[in-house]
């Protein structure tokens, strides 16, 4: 079988997204995040599926990736990380709570939440969201398809214009990618 075509429109249809994303929406995130390290804040980030992974590797380039060599470390979180607690809560509490449980007793005042949702309705997500916009924290998320729910009650959205979710995941990776290198030239620690 001959796959090139669509493998071409794959390819297409990504370089079409890549260009419909605002600049001026990642910009306004970064500006987030590094307030945050300058204040030594955290950063908890989190998703479901895809967007679980996404968040738990950005978390590695941030905490290590970057901030190695560096006196002041990034402090990123992941709350879908540990799968024990995640469990707990899923059985004891309820799925839809899983991340807003996390939070509560922990965010402190200048601390992020970052929420990715390809569809930007994950009732979870939105839990956590909430949760944290009625403490005073500020909020940023990566969305697909129309945004969601997500994408308004976020402070500094970053919304990808496409009804594809494996093309939404792999822009939102990439717009993570970006910030990361961005971010880790500005600070005078080139990533690998």
């Amino acid at each position: 079988m001959d796959f090139s075509q669509d493998l071409e429109n794959y390819f297409d249809e990504m370089k079409a997204t890549i260009e419909r994303i605002d600049p001026g929406q990642v910009q306004s995130a970064m500006d987030a995040i590094l307030d945050a390290y300058r204040m030594n804040s955290t950063v908890y980030i989190f998703g479901n599926g895809g967007s679980a992974s996404t968040a738990s590797h950005i978390v590695c380039d941030f905490n290590k990736g970057i901030s190695l060599g560096l006196d002041n470390k990034f402090n990123f979180i992941c709350l879908n990380d540990n799968i024990a607690t995640m469990m707990a809560i899923s059985n004891d509490v309820s799925y839809d709570k899983v991340f807003s449980v996390q939070l509560e007793g922990r965010l402190k005042e200048g601390d992020l939440v970052f929420g990715i949702s390809g569809s930007g309705n994950s009732k979870n997500v939105i839990n956590a969201v909430e949760y944290a916009k009625s403490r005073g924290n500020k909020v940023i998320s990566l969305t697909g398809y129309d945004g969601g729910k997500l994408n308004g009650l976020s402070d500094y959205p970053i919304h990808v214009p496409i009804k594809d979710m494996q093309k939404a995941e792999d822009s939102h990776m990439m717009i993570l990618h970006a910030m990361a290198q961005v971010i880790a030239k500005h600070l005078g620690n080139p990533m690998c």
